[in-house]
């Protein structure tokens, strides 16, 4: 934000200098929290004038800014006032040059998005979808990228922690989300209860914590011991979420093919993870599923 302050400021000193236009309490405020001082200001005021009013909330404005009381005093006089005639066309002149230059920062930031969206698009083409090569292909995916907790730190694991696993449920959750807090203990009873039984059955942790101390904070409170996509490499996985649906706590299962067998999103609705681990406990049980349609 601030380097978005610098540069629209860069531009207004550029374009006042070039044309010497009359200060107005916008740009006077501006300069003061850029680091001008009280007596340097009334010098540019002696040399561009003042075109713009001081009532109260502008004064105020300016007096928090860092403005003397000469400043003040020195505007409220009018010695630096332009007509209102004059003052009206300045208005005028400033208003049409702020338009203009948020039009070129927005078209600067669309068209930073645009490379952004296609570097995403570039990055993505040539990642594994969940049903194109199956957990071989995923295992790839995430290799040198996963984490687990370890004596209460995050540990990277051996690179083929995927390899063998014929199941995977990726966890998508966060420590802000507050139904995410009530299922992961849920989840964790149920993966200490299962996983011995089924080394071939595995959890991955996609988080959606906005920083990577809290992502942490979460394995370590609830005691998560399955695996994670390390926080730093999540910008990359991102083609693992078009399966999660639109919502958190979500569960999706995928088999050996790659194929998503269950997951908390189906037909566009919102299931729950409590329905993926009924899925589970059918397949660990011996029975087949019926197919299930589920939301991107």
């Amino acid at each position: 934000m601030r380097r978005w302050v610098y540069v629209v400021f860069g531009l207004l000193v550029f374009s006042t200098q070039a044309g010497q236009l009359p200060l107005t309490v916008n740009e006077l405020g501006l300069m003061l929290r850029t680091g001008y001082s009280s007596q340097s200001l009334l010098q540019e005021l002696s040399k561009r004038q003042f075109a713009d009013t001081l009532d109260e909330a502008k004064e105020a404005t300016l007096i928090k800014a860092g403005a003397s009381e000469e400043l003040i005093a020195a505007l409220k006089s009018g010695a630096y006032s332009l007509s209102p005639e004059k003052t009206a066309t300045v208005q005028q002149q400033l208003a049409a040059e702020a338009q203009h230059r948020a039009a070129q920062a927005d078209a600067a930031r669309k068209s930073d998005a645009a490379y952004q969206a296609d570097v995403l698009r570039k990055r993505t083409a040539n990642s594994p979808s969940l049903n194109r090569g199956g957990t071989a292909a995923i295992s790839e995916f995430l290799k040198d990228d996963l984490i687990q907790m370890r004596n209460g730190e995050p540990a990277h694991v051996d690179e083929s922690a995927l390899a063998s696993k014929k199941l995977i449920a990726f966890y998508f959750s966060a420590e802000w989300c507050g139904p995410c807090r009530k299922f992961t203990p849920q989840l964790v009873e149920y993966y200490k209860r299962v996983a011995p039984e089924h080394p071939e059955f595995e959890i991955v942790f996609y988080s959606s914590d906005r920083s990577q101390y809290a992502m942490e904070k979460y394995m370590r409170d609830e005691n998560m011991p399955w695996l994670a996509i390390d926080f730093a490499k999540l910008k990359d996985k991102e083609v693992l979420r078009q399966n999660a649906g639109s919502g958190i706590p979500s569960l999706v299962l995928v088999d050996s093919s790659g194929n998503i067998i269950s997951s908390s999103y189906a037909d566009g609705k919102y299931r729950g993870p409590q329905q993926v681990l009924s899925d589970l406990d059918a397949i660990f049980a011996g029975k087949a599923l019926g197919r299930l349609a589920f939301a991107e």
